[in-house]
Protein backbone atom coordinates (compact mmCIF):
# COMPACT_ATOMS: atom_id res chain seq x y z
CA UNK A 1 0.00 0.00 0.00
CA UNK A 2 1.30 3.42 -1.16
CA UNK A 3 1.15 5.99 1.42
CA UNK A 4 -1.31 9.19 0.55
CA UNK A 5 0.91 12.56 -0.31
CA UNK A 6 -0.59 15.14 1.91
CA UNK A 7 -0.63 18.71 -0.24
CA UNK A 8 -1.15 22.00 2.19
CA UNK A 9 -2.79 24.87 0.77
CA UNK A 10 -0.74 27.37 2.29
CA UNK A 11 -2.62 30.61 0.92
CA UNK A 12 -6.06 31.48 2.41
CA UNK A 13 -4.90 30.61 6.01
CA UNK A 14 -5.24 34.26 7.20
CA UNK A 15 -6.80 33.08 10.71
CA UNK A 16 -3.40 31.37 11.55
CA UNK A 17 -1.23 33.39 10.23
CA UNK A 18 -1.65 37.06 9.07
CA UNK A 19 -2.12 38.48 5.44
CA UNK A 20 1.65 40.40 6.30
CA UNK A 21 3.41 37.56 7.80
CA UNK A 22 5.16 35.95 4.65
CA UNK A 23 7.88 34.87 7.06
CA UNK A 24 5.15 33.20 9.09
CA UNK A 25 4.09 30.95 5.90
CA UNK A 26 7.78 30.10 5.15
CA UNK A 27 7.52 28.46 8.91
CA UNK A 28 4.13 26.96 8.49
CA UNK A 29 5.72 25.31 5.55
CA UNK A 30 9.23 24.26 7.83
CA UNK A 31 6.31 22.78 10.28
CA UNK A 32 4.55 21.01 7.38
CA UNK A 33 7.81 19.09 6.06
CA UNK A 34 8.78 18.18 9.42
CA UNK A 35 5.64 16.37 10.36
CA UNK A 36 5.62 14.63 7.16
CA UNK A 37 3.22 16.44 4.73
CA UNK A 38 4.30 15.67 0.94
CA UNK A 39 3.88 19.62 -0.02
CA UNK A 40 2.69 22.94 -0.11
CA UNK A 41 0.57 25.01 -2.60
CA UNK A 42 0.27 28.61 -3.20
CA UNK A 43 -2.56 29.86 -5.49
CA UNK A 44 -2.32 33.26 -7.00
CA UNK A 45 -3.66 36.67 -7.94
CA UNK A 46 -2.15 39.83 -9.31
CA UNK A 47 -4.65 41.69 -8.23
CA UNK A 48 -8.40 41.88 -7.51
CA UNK A 49 -11.37 44.00 -8.40
CA UNK A 50 -14.84 44.49 -7.53
CA UNK A 51 -15.98 41.18 -9.69
CA UNK A 52 -14.02 39.23 -6.82
CA UNK A 53 -17.11 39.28 -4.93
CA UNK A 54 -19.53 38.97 -7.44
CA UNK A 55 -21.35 36.22 -5.98
CA UNK A 56 -20.99 37.24 -2.25
CA UNK A 57 -18.05 36.70 -0.02
CA UNK A 58 -17.60 33.50 1.71
CA UNK A 59 -19.34 33.16 4.99
CA UNK A 60 -16.93 31.21 6.61
CA UNK A 61 -13.41 32.79 5.70
CA UNK A 62 -11.71 28.96 6.98
CA UNK A 63 -13.49 27.95 3.65
CA UNK A 64 -11.90 27.56 0.18
CA UNK A 65 -11.83 31.30 -1.82
CA UNK A 66 -13.43 30.60 -5.21
CA UNK A 67 -14.46 32.49 -8.15
CA UNK A 68 -16.45 36.36 -6.66
CA UNK A 69 -16.28 34.69 -3.41
CA UNK A 70 -13.94 36.74 -1.65
CA UNK A 71 -13.43 41.13 -0.73
CA UNK A 72 -11.28 42.81 -3.39
CA UNK A 73 -8.80 43.69 -0.85
CA UNK A 74 -8.60 39.54 0.35
CA UNK A 75 -4.43 39.14 0.18
CA UNK A 76 -2.36 37.00 -2.64
CA UNK A 77 1.53 37.30 -2.08
CA UNK A 78 3.34 36.60 -5.23
CA UNK A 79 3.29 32.79 -4.88
CA UNK A 80 6.66 32.49 -6.68
CA UNK A 81 8.44 34.85 -4.50
CA UNK A 82 7.22 33.15 -1.39
CA UNK A 83 7.79 29.69 -2.90
CA UNK A 84 11.60 30.52 -3.53
CA UNK A 85 11.82 31.21 -0.10
CA UNK A 86 10.44 28.45 1.18
CA UNK A 87 12.87 26.32 -1.30
CA UNK A 88 15.43 28.04 0.84
CA UNK A 89 14.01 26.75 4.20
CA UNK A 90 13.12 22.94 3.29
CA UNK A 91 14.87 20.25 1.07
CA UNK A 92 12.02 17.54 0.44
CA UNK A 93 9.02 19.75 0.22
CA UNK A 94 7.28 19.84 -2.88
CA UNK A 95 6.79 23.49 -3.82
CA UNK A 96 2.98 23.29 -6.12
CA UNK A 97 2.36 26.64 -7.77
CA UNK A 98 -0.66 25.87 -8.14
CA UNK A 99 -2.25 28.36 -9.98
CA UNK A 100 -0.41 30.14 -12.12
CA UNK A 101 -2.12 32.64 -14.48
CA UNK A 102 -0.18 32.43 -17.07
CA UNK A 103 -1.56 34.77 -19.60
CA UNK A 104 -0.60 37.90 -17.48
CA UNK A 105 2.52 37.31 -18.27
CA UNK A 106 4.84 36.93 -21.64
CA UNK A 107 6.21 33.04 -21.64
CA UNK A 108 9.99 33.78 -21.74
CA UNK A 109 9.95 35.75 -18.52
CA UNK A 110 7.12 33.00 -17.09
CA UNK A 111 9.63 30.34 -17.94
CA UNK A 112 12.77 32.45 -16.81
CA UNK A 113 10.95 32.48 -13.04
CA UNK A 114 9.79 29.20 -13.33
CA UNK A 115 12.84 27.98 -14.10
CA UNK A 116 15.08 29.63 -11.36
CA UNK A 117 12.61 28.65 -8.87
CA UNK A 118 13.20 24.70 -10.30
CA UNK A 119 16.49 25.18 -9.85
CA UNK A 120 16.41 26.65 -6.40
CA UNK A 121 14.37 23.90 -5.29
CA UNK A 122 16.37 20.67 -6.88
CA UNK A 123 13.37 20.21 -9.12
CA UNK A 124 10.88 20.44 -6.54
CA UNK A 125 8.84 22.33 -8.42
CA UNK A 126 5.38 21.48 -9.47
CA UNK A 127 3.71 24.05 -11.81
CA UNK A 128 -0.36 24.49 -12.11
CA UNK A 129 -0.99 27.17 -15.91
CA UNK A 130 -4.26 28.46 -15.94
CA UNK A 131 -6.57 31.45 -17.02
CA UNK A 132 -8.44 32.52 -13.94
CA UNK A 133 -11.81 34.00 -13.61
CA UNK A 134 -11.49 37.58 -13.07
CA UNK A 135 -12.51 39.91 -16.05
CA UNK A 136 -11.31 43.13 -13.78
CA UNK A 137 -7.97 41.30 -13.79
CA UNK A 138 -7.25 40.73 -16.92
CA UNK A 139 -8.62 44.38 -18.25
CA UNK A 140 -6.13 45.85 -15.53
CA UNK A 141 -3.26 44.49 -16.65
CA UNK A 142 -4.28 45.31 -20.37
CA UNK A 143 -5.11 41.23 -21.26
CA UNK A 144 -7.89 40.65 -23.29
CA UNK A 145 -9.81 37.69 -20.91
CA UNK A 146 -11.86 36.54 -24.36
CA UNK A 147 -8.81 35.49 -25.32
CA UNK A 148 -6.81 33.84 -22.80
CA UNK A 149 -7.34 30.04 -23.61
CA UNK A 150 -5.86 30.85 -26.74
CA UNK A 151 -2.97 32.60 -25.20
CA UNK A 152 -2.54 29.92 -22.78
CA UNK A 153 -2.27 27.05 -25.24
CA UNK A 154 0.52 29.21 -27.28
CA UNK A 155 2.11 29.77 -24.02
CA UNK A 156 1.94 25.78 -23.18
CA UNK A 157 4.19 25.31 -26.90
CA UNK A 158 6.89 27.87 -25.53
CA UNK A 159 6.89 26.87 -22.08
CA UNK A 160 7.62 23.17 -24.19
CA UNK A 161 10.38 25.07 -25.87
CA UNK A 162 11.84 26.79 -23.28
CA UNK A 163 13.99 24.45 -21.59
CA UNK A 164 16.47 23.57 -24.30
CA UNK A 165 18.11 23.21 -26.76
CA UNK A 166 19.32 26.41 -27.27
CA UNK A 167 18.51 28.69 -29.16
CA UNK A 168 14.92 28.51 -29.31
CA UNK A 169 12.31 30.70 -31.86
CA UNK A 170 8.94 30.48 -31.76
CA UNK A 171 6.05 32.57 -34.76
CA UNK A 172 2.80 32.40 -33.16
CA UNK A 173 -0.48 34.49 -33.24
CA UNK A 174 0.49 36.06 -29.89
CA UNK A 175 4.57 36.07 -29.42
CA UNK A 176 7.02 35.38 -32.02
CA UNK A 177 10.75 35.32 -31.14
CA UNK A 178 14.10 34.04 -32.50
CA UNK A 179 17.42 32.90 -31.67
CA UNK A 180 17.17 33.38 -27.75
CA UNK A 181 18.73 31.49 -25.24
CA UNK A 182 17.13 31.32 -21.69
CA UNK A 183 20.33 30.03 -19.66
CA UNK A 184 20.52 28.53 -16.83
CA UNK A 185 17.33 26.93 -17.72
CA UNK A 186 15.46 24.50 -15.34
CA UNK A 187 16.58 21.61 -13.16
CA UNK A 188 15.69 19.14 -15.29
CA UNK A 189 15.89 18.46 -19.26
CA UNK A 190 11.97 18.82 -19.36
CA UNK A 191 11.28 21.61 -16.99
CA UNK A 192 9.35 21.60 -14.01
CA UNK A 193 6.21 19.32 -13.49
CA UNK A 194 2.61 20.38 -15.38
CA UNK A 195 -0.41 19.64 -13.25
CA UNK A 196 -3.55 21.18 -14.78
CA UNK A 197 -6.97 21.85 -13.43
CA UNK A 198 -9.91 23.81 -12.65
CA UNK A 199 -13.74 23.15 -12.71
CA UNK A 200 -14.88 20.30 -14.52
CA UNK A 201 -13.69 18.29 -17.55
CA UNK A 202 -13.79 20.07 -20.63
CA UNK A 203 -11.87 19.74 -24.12
CA UNK A 204 -9.06 22.36 -23.46
CA UNK A 205 -8.31 21.12 -20.66
CA UNK A 206 -8.33 17.36 -21.40
CA UNK A 207 -6.09 18.31 -24.83
CA UNK A 208 -3.42 20.17 -22.05
CA UNK A 209 -3.33 17.26 -19.77
CA UNK A 210 -3.16 15.11 -22.39
CA UNK A 211 0.19 16.72 -24.43
CA UNK A 212 1.94 18.37 -21.79
CA UNK A 213 0.22 16.99 -17.97
CA UNK A 214 1.73 15.21 -15.15
CA UNK A 215 -1.04 15.27 -13.12
CA UNK A 216 -4.65 16.46 -12.73
CA UNK A 217 -5.71 18.94 -9.50
CA UNK A 218 -9.90 19.48 -10.25
CA UNK A 219 -11.06 22.26 -8.50
CA UNK A 220 -13.98 19.60 -7.24
CA UNK A 221 -15.06 15.96 -7.59
CA UNK A 222 -15.05 14.17 -10.94
CA UNK A 223 -17.36 12.20 -12.52
CA UNK A 224 -16.71 8.72 -14.03
CA UNK A 225 -17.42 10.65 -17.46
CA UNK A 226 -15.08 13.08 -16.78
CA UNK A 227 -12.46 10.55 -16.52
CA UNK A 228 -13.99 8.20 -18.92
CA UNK A 229 -12.93 11.83 -21.69
CA UNK A 230 -9.85 12.24 -20.25
CA UNK A 231 -8.75 8.69 -20.55
CA UNK A 232 -10.23 8.94 -24.43
CA UNK A 233 -8.02 12.61 -24.62
CA UNK A 234 -4.64 10.37 -23.16
CA UNK A 235 -5.08 7.80 -25.59
CA UNK A 236 -5.17 10.26 -28.20
CA UNK A 237 -1.98 11.07 -27.72
CA UNK A 238 -0.42 8.14 -26.81
CA UNK A 239 -0.43 8.05 -23.33
CA UNK A 240 -2.21 6.72 -20.53
CA UNK A 241 -4.46 8.08 -17.90
CA UNK A 242 -2.14 5.95 -15.28
CA UNK A 243 0.44 8.13 -16.19
CA UNK A 244 -1.40 11.18 -14.48
CA UNK A 245 -1.06 12.02 -10.98
CA UNK A 246 -4.41 12.56 -9.27
CA UNK A 247 -4.77 14.88 -7.15
CA UNK A 248 -8.13 15.01 -4.29
CA UNK A 249 -8.97 16.78 -1.46
CA UNK A 250 -11.01 17.17 1.84
CA UNK A 251 -13.36 19.86 2.22
CA UNK A 252 -14.68 21.39 6.14
CA UNK A 253 -18.18 21.46 6.46
CA UNK A 254 -18.53 24.83 8.35
CA UNK A 255 -22.53 25.88 9.78
CA UNK A 256 -21.57 29.58 10.92
CA UNK A 257 -19.69 32.17 10.41
CA UNK A 258 -16.12 31.29 12.48
CA UNK A 259 -16.31 27.85 13.39
CA UNK A 260 -14.15 25.06 13.07
CA UNK A 261 -14.82 22.07 10.61
CA UNK A 262 -14.36 18.41 11.92
CA UNK A 263 -11.40 16.84 10.16
CA UNK A 264 -13.04 13.26 10.29
CA UNK A 265 -16.04 14.26 8.88
CA UNK A 266 -13.94 15.82 6.47
CA UNK A 267 -12.37 12.62 5.52
CA UNK A 268 -14.93 10.68 4.82
CA UNK A 269 -15.18 11.62 1.69
CA UNK A 270 -11.08 10.03 1.26
CA UNK A 271 -11.98 6.65 0.01
CA UNK A 272 -13.79 7.17 -2.51
CA UNK A 273 -11.63 9.69 -4.33
CA UNK A 274 -8.69 6.50 -3.81
CA UNK A 275 -11.27 4.85 -5.60
CA UNK A 276 -11.03 6.95 -8.19
CA UNK A 277 -7.37 7.04 -8.25
CA UNK A 278 -6.16 9.87 -6.00
CA UNK A 279 -2.76 9.43 -4.69
CA UNK A 280 -2.59 13.21 -3.38
CA UNK A 281 -4.89 15.12 -0.86
CA UNK A 282 -5.34 18.83 -0.87
CA UNK A 283 -6.22 20.19 2.96
CA UNK A 284 -6.24 23.40 4.44
CA UNK A 285 -5.07 23.62 7.81
CA UNK A 286 -7.45 26.84 8.92
CA UNK A 287 -10.04 24.69 8.06
CA UNK A 288 -9.63 22.61 11.28
CA UNK A 289 -7.44 24.16 13.70
CA UNK A 290 -7.62 28.33 15.01
CA UNK A 291 -3.95 28.51 15.93
CA UNK A 292 -0.77 27.73 14.46
CA UNK A 293 0.59 26.16 17.61
CA UNK A 294 -1.78 23.53 16.71
CA UNK A 295 -0.68 22.93 13.23
CA UNK A 296 2.43 20.16 13.90
CA UNK A 297 -0.37 17.98 15.84
CA UNK A 298 -3.09 18.33 13.16
CA UNK A 299 -0.77 17.27 10.45
CA UNK A 300 0.88 14.25 12.13
CA UNK A 301 -2.86 13.42 13.03
CA UNK A 302 -3.79 13.68 9.47
CA UNK A 303 -0.98 11.82 7.68
CA UNK A 304 -1.43 8.71 10.14
CA UNK A 305 -5.57 8.73 9.56
CA UNK A 306 -4.98 9.21 5.61
CA UNK A 307 -2.44 6.37 5.81
CA UNK A 308 -4.81 3.88 8.13
CA UNK A 309 -7.94 4.96 5.58
CA UNK A 310 -5.84 4.31 2.55
CA UNK A 311 -4.56 0.64 4.46
CA UNK A 312 -8.48 -0.48 4.90
CA UNK A 313 -8.98 0.39 1.25
CA UNK A 314 -6.24 -0.86 -0.51
CA UNK A 315 -6.64 -4.13 -3.07
CA UNK A 316 -5.08 -6.67 -0.16
CA UNK A 317 -8.00 -5.69 2.27
CA UNK A 318 -10.97 -5.76 0.37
Amino acid sequence: MSRVKLLMVLTENETLVGPRDLRGLVDVAVTAEAAGIDGVMLSEHVLLGSDSAAVGEMVNVRDYAAPGNQSPSYAWPSSIVLLSAIAQATSTLRLVAGAIIAPLRHPLLLAKELGTLDLLSDGRLVVLPTVSWSKDEYAALGVPFAERGRILDEQLEVLAKAWGPYPLRHEGTYFSFGDVWLEPGASRPEGPTLWFGGQGMHPPLVRRLARYGHGLNPFGPLTDDDLALLAEGMRAEGRDIGELEMVGGIRGVFHGHDDLADLDQALESLPSQLAQGCTTICFKPAMFIDHVSELDALCRELVAKADAIAAAHSPSQT
